[in-house]
């Protein structure tokens, strides 16, 4: 595929971001894409291999040798319809998504890999500008209906789908717009919420029904979870009124910290900060936004939520920015012939970290410490692994100052309370129980009820979200038609 001997003649070339001290001072996405040459010579760098190994290591199974092919060669209107025939939404993927298919890349045994994400970049934006996103309505209807609760990724993909196959598909979201965490988590200096918009009104124009601010169930007292839901609607009701409902909403619960002083103000969830600045850029007035201005600021978690913390309190104007992984440090390079094809182990540095933040590694907090009900400082311990187990280093106790706390250690699990009221039976960690079998998959254990996303599998990427989309729109029309021409 690209040119036969271009993986011997061309580098790697790594997308440019606009400098630091200019970047900070907005909220806007500074990534610089590949221009058409760029595109094309990067593309040049696919080698024909015989087993792409790209193909598996992506969620979606992106048919990435067959559009780079058509990128260097100039096809790129093609390139579009063969990238759109496995993923719904490469814009948000070409932006966010880690490209484990790069990390399977062959040239990756003993070579940097094709740079496919930013490909896969180059070709939707160049798809979108030229006008060759279209909505595709289907020609005939079935008269069947489906409710789909929970508007991110999984939920997007799994409606726009089912309204393609001639379904009328309503997409319920308890938050005022649609996106889930990826209009309120996602920060917009790493995708900008117009990729959304646009993508709503494709699904419009072909046929897909949006109805925000509805929350389908409840939410436990005193959650943390983001909700600006002003409409309740029963599992009765939609079970009711629709012929399926699919259910593709996150695993939305965030694991806590239980330590003494958890309750002082100061201490939040992650998810509690980054939705307030989402809300705060697309035009909306909050009373008590978190805010980092001025403070010293502690990330305890390594990942990329984390990471997205980092990036929003560097432009709230943070004096300081600290960041904790339990985790000892990785290596600056993984062991390729251990890890490949797989998701390696090694250090990864994100946009955020290059702004300004110190990384603490093998770091555990004990304790908040506050003064007349704020918190003001932490007390750490460093932590060595022997075994499997975390063991704390005698003496190595610290304390450290800290104005504003953001726990972000990932999420445990969906909201139980909102499969407890559908009745859907749930795996031993939470997740609603349904198995991705050719037949019969994405069901519940509850009759016309459905699972995709993070709702059935845990906390995972947006390319997998969108997988169990595409996967279980296919369940749905199988179960309602008795046969289904959606792809899975």
């Amino acid at each position: 595929m690209g040119k036969v001997t271009g993986f011997l003649e061309y580098e790697r070339l790594e997308e440019g971001y606009a400098p630091v001290e200019q970047r900070l001072k907005h909220y806007k996405e500074f990534v610089i894409g590949l221009k058409e040459e760029e595109a094309k010579v990067q593309s040049a760098r696919c080698m024909d291999c015989g087993t792409p190994f790209c193909n598996s290591g992506c969620p979606v199974n992106n048919i990435i040798p067959d559009f780079n092919d058509l990128v260097y060669r100039g096809g790129w209107a093609n390139a579009i319809l063969v990238l759109h025939s496995t993923n719904n939404f490469p814009e948000f993927t070409g932006r966010i998504c880690p490209a484990p298919c790069e990390a399977a890349c062959t040239l990756n045994v003993n070579d940097d890999a094709v740079g496919i994400k930013s490909i896969e970049h180059a070709i939707i934006d160049r798809a979108w500008a030229e006008g060759w996103v279209q909505a595709q309505p289907a020609r005939h209807k079935t008269g069947k209906t489906v409710a789909v609760v929970g508007s991110g990724p999984a939920g997007m993909a799994a409606a726009q789908q089912l309204a393609r196959a001639g379904h009328a598909v309503t997409l319920f979201e308890k938050n005022d717009r649609i996106g889930g965490l990826l209009r309120y988590g996602i920060p917009d200096f790493k995708m900008e919420k117009t990729h959304i918009d646009r993508r709503v009104e494709q699904m419009k124009a072909e046929g897909v029904t949006f109805r925000t601010g509805v929350l389908v169930g409840h939410l436990p007292e005193g959650s943390k979870v983001t909700n600006w839901a002003k409409e309740i609607v029963s599992p009765e009701q939609l079970k009711a009124e629709f012929d399926a409902v699919v259910l593709t909403g996150g695993a939305e619960q965030s694991r806590d910290l239980p330590v003494p002083g958890r309750d002082l103000d100061g201490v939040h969830f992650a998810m509690e900060f980054l939705p307030q600045q989402n809300k705060i850029n697309a035009g909306d007035k909050l009373k008590g936004q978190l805010r980092a201005d001025g403070k010293h600021v502690i990330v305890i978690g390594g990942g990329d939520t984390g990471s997205d913390c980092v990036g929003t309190s560097n432009r709230h104007g943070a004096k300081s920015v600290t960041q904790f992984e339990l985790m000892p440090m990785p290596p600056e390079q993984e062991n390729k012939e251990l890890t490949w094809p797989y998701w390696p182990y090694k250090l990864r540095t994100s946009s955020s970290h290059d702004e300004g933040c110190e990384r603490e590694f093998a770091i555990a907090t004990k304790e908040f410490i506050g003064d007349k009900g704020k918190v003001t400082a932490l007390k750490t311990v460093r932590v060595e692994w022997q075994g499997g187990k975390m063991v704390e280093v005698p003496g190595s106790e610290q304390v450290l100052k800290a104005d504003l706390v953001l726990l972000a250690m990932g999420f445990v699990s969906p909201v139980s309370t909102v499969l407890d009221a559908f009745g859907v039976d749930k795996d031993n960690r939470g997740n609603a129980k349904a198995t991705t079998d050719f037949t019969g998959g994405y069901q519940t254990n509850v009759a016309k009820v459905f699972a995709a996303g993070d709702i059935r599998r845990g906390q995972s990427l947006v390319v997998w979200a969108i997988r169990e989309g595409r996967q279980a729109a296919r369940a749905v029309d199988e179960f309602l038609m008795g046969y289904s021409d959606l792809p899975r």
